[in-house]
């Protein structure tokens, strides 16, 4: 769409929004035992640390975030979903499903992100995208739609295989696109899941083995991984005023305690801090800020964020219906996002906010372009690998 970009008319033209403060404290060093690891912000999706961030590494059965969110965004949580004889007794972790057993793709999720069963990965790969192979393909899509530039999945339950990678900086895209899910955030917070077994008289029941929901307060996810290869690997999250991070480290001795620390770094260091409230007026112009825009921020930052405008062509559809522009931010040059504008009596800041990234199941029908794309490439995919059309 063509857009007239409106730079404010003032002394300069990128507006500077704080002046700096006399004295800015820079965020302190700080170190942990991972081989490489990642600290994230996950609404604005900052990177706050990294440590190796791009190194390829093995990632166990941190493979399983991504196995979850493809399955809670393609699949159908109340499917029932039938063991194969690839998942039955699947090597590694398990659930202990039984062959030909069938459990509802909700449950098995339970099942594979809080025992880590590769099994129920396996069962949730073949049904979601035909084989694992074709469930391969579709991690791989969605990978690359999320920006993960440096990694490669060849299955669905983190086992080790060559071509299979990823990095800290990676996962922590990963993580948080997942966590702004909330079927997906409500799967890896619970501490414990009871689930109907078909064979036995009493139900299964899960116990997460992320002990950083026991350990440190507000935390909320995500995934424990291990193999022999891989050692231990980790990514959690954690909640405090409002504001979520989410770690990530991969072969880490000491991972809970660095996991603690990270967050504690994050929150004291990098607080949410708002440049613009929905509603308020736009120096220079005749709109609107359409959302809240907050950003992560040390306070060395402050006085470093300018602002720009860019409005949509005047007769073009979308302004007409009142979608006027944007109103851009920048960090030390660096553009980190904005928000819509809308006219002052605008009906639509009167609706509720909503994360570009959060859905419910009564909207997959108007999901993003990139999540039609990837049911598309669903349909053609298990087409190919299984001739089966639905």
């Amino acid at each position: 769409m063509k857009k007239n970009v409106v730079l404010l008319l003032l002394p300069v033209l990128l507006v500077t929004i704080w002046a700096p403060s006399p004295v800015l404290q820079a965020a302190p060093a700080i170190s942990t035992h991972a081989e490489t690891a990642a600290l994230i912000d996950v609404r604005s999706g900052r990177v706050l640390y990294s440590k190796q961030g791009d190194k390829q590494m093995r990632i166990a059965s941190l493979t399983k975030i991504m196995t979850a969110i493809v399955a809670v965004e393609q699949g159908k949580l109340s499917d029932s979903v039938k063991v194969g004889k690839n998942a039955f007794g699947k090597e590694g972790s398990s659930i202990y499903l039984k062959l030909n057993e069938e459990m509802s793709l909700h449950h098995l999720l339970y099942g594979m992100m809080l025992r880590s069963g590769n099994d129920a990965a396996t069962a949730i790969a073949e049904h979601v995208g035909g084989t694992v192979e074709g469930f391969a393909y579709l991690m791989n899509e969605k990978a690359r739609m999320i920006g993960m530039e440096h990694s490669s999945f060849k299955n669905p339950s983190g086992l080790d295989e060559a071509g299979h990678y990823s990095t800290a900086n990676d996962m922590a895209k990963l993580a948080a696109y997942s966590l702004r899910n909330p079927q997906f955030q409500e799967i890896v917070k619970t501490k414990l899941k009871k689930a109907p077994n078909p064979n036995e008289a009493w139900d299964y029941t899960w116990l997460n083995k992320n002990k950083m929901l026991q350990l440190y307060d507000g935390a909320d996810g995500v995934k424990t991984g291990y193999t022999k290869l891989a050692m231990r690997c980790l990514v959690s999250s954690a909640t405090r005023g409002g504001q979520q991070l989410a770690v990530v480290t991969l072969n880490d001795g000491d991972d809970w305690a660095d996991h603690a620390k990270l967050l504690d770094y994050g929150f004291a260091n990098y607080p949410l801090l708002p440049l613009v409230n929905k509603g308020d007026g736009i120096e220079g112009t005749e709109w609107v800020a359409g959302k809240e825009f907050l950003y992560p921020t040390q306070e060395s930052e402050q006085g470093h964020y300018s602002y720009r405008v860019e409005l949509n062509d005047a007769n073009s559809a979308s302004f007409r219906l009142g979608d006027v522009g944007r109103l851009v931010y920048t960090l030390n040059g660096q553009e980190i996002g904005g928000v819509p504008l809308f006219p002052k009596d605008s009906p639509r800041l009167k609706l509720k906010e909503r994360s570009a990234f959060s859905f419910d199941q009564s909207q997959s029908d108007t999901a993003s372009y990139a999540d039609k794309w990837l049911f598309i490439v669903q349909f053609i995919v298990r087409t190919l690998f299984t001739g089966r059309v639905g």
